[in-house]
């Protein structure tokens, strides 16, 4: 995914930092941390009364982020995840509720988009990271053995009792798609337990917002797919995701394939598309920006318009390619 760029007011630095909250007398001043998490740089904008207290909610909330690594990474080797990997074919096993709602919410979106998103896809995208590594396709036979184990319907989810069942030996689920949303959402959540409401969380390509900084009506984020009236819109309380093939890709026998696993094809996708999305929250607009990704700019809009009519989605398609989905939906 590539990072959005987030401008004004949270980048530029004032000739005073203090600023005003709306009716409260209590002056807020702009922090800001990043650390490393999940393979990418997270970074934490905030406004808060004191330098005390939004490290103090920023620590926690980058705890948050760590704790969910822990349960979400296919790159851990004893994440939960990998765990539960480990008994496919088995019997239903006890998981965390964070991986529970991340899978539910995962499962949902592979159904409304019939398999465009699909988080079985993980032999696949292991087969596909190494051709990205020696510049060669997969062998064909490798593509049919690791297609026999992908397929969301394999899953079994059973939320009274927090079970999951995967049907089949040797599935492997990549979160990749949903997991740093995911992260996004529950830092936000965590700074607002400790008392700062007026915050953003970063990773990657994915953006939580919280509420806007003291005096703005959002934060200012500039959507390089969107059209050129809309790039720099105010936002606020909701999630960005912007996924494409722009920064990761390969290039094999002359034709160009995304980072981005068709899980119908078990190849990088080919169309030369970058995407964004706002949803009402970042695990939705993370999920959604990779399902549009693999649909293709001329299905992503209206299946966005039809399955999730209060997002919002740009798409911006490179030279040569079509354009009929430029156009945000309303």
């Amino acid at each position: 995914m590539r990072p959005l760029i987030v401008l004004c007011s949270i980048l530029i630095t004032f000739t005073s930092r203090l600023a005003y909250c709306g009716v409260s007398s209590e002056r807020l001043e702009r922090f800001e941390y990043s650390q490393v998490a999940m393979g990418v740089r997270a970074r934490i904008v905030v406004y808060a009364a004191s330098q005390k207290s939004a490290e103090l909610a920023c620590t926690r909330a980058f705890a948050r982020i760590a704790q969910l690594e822990d349960v979400l990474s296919d790159y851990r080797p004893h994440s939960e995840l990998i765990r539960l990997c480990a008994k496919a074919g088995g019997p239903a096993v006890k998981v965390s509720r964070d991986l529970l709602k991340v899978l539910l919410k995962a499962q949902q979106v592979a159904r409304v988009s019939d398999g465009a998103f699909d988080i079985t896809v993980g032999p696949l995208v292991k087969l596909w990271r190494e051709a990205r590594s020696t510049r060669r396709m997969p062998d064909e036979s490798q593509l049919c053995s690791a297609r026999r184990l992908v397929g969301w319907r394999n899953i079994e989810i059973h939320p009274t009792n927090s079970t999951i069942r995967l049907k089949k030996p040797g599935m492997l689920l990549d979160l990749g798609g949903i997991a740093k949303g995911y992260a996004c959402d529950e830092a936000l959540k965590t700074l607002k337990l400790y008392g700062v409401r007026r915050a953003l969380v970063e990773m990657g390509g994915d953006i939580a917002l919280g509420d806007p900084p003291p005096g703005k009506g959002g934060w200012l984020i500039e959507i390089p797919c969107a059209p050129v009236e809309k790039r720099r819109q105010e936002l606020a309380n909701c999630g960005v995701s912007t996924s494409g093939d722009a920064e990761q890709f390969v290039e094999i026998d002359g034709r160009r394939y995304s980072h981005i696993v068709d899980p119908r094809t078990g190849v990088g996708v080919t169309h030369r598309a970058e995407v964004t999305v706002i949803a009402s929250d970042c695990t939705t607009s993370d999920s959604l920006a990779t399902a549009a990704s693999v649909l293709g700019p001329g299905k992503a809009a209206e299946w966005i318009r039809r399955h999730y009519p209060r997002a919002r989605i740009y798409v911006r398609v490179a030279a040569g390619e079509e354009a009929s989905s430029l156009s945000p939906s309303k």
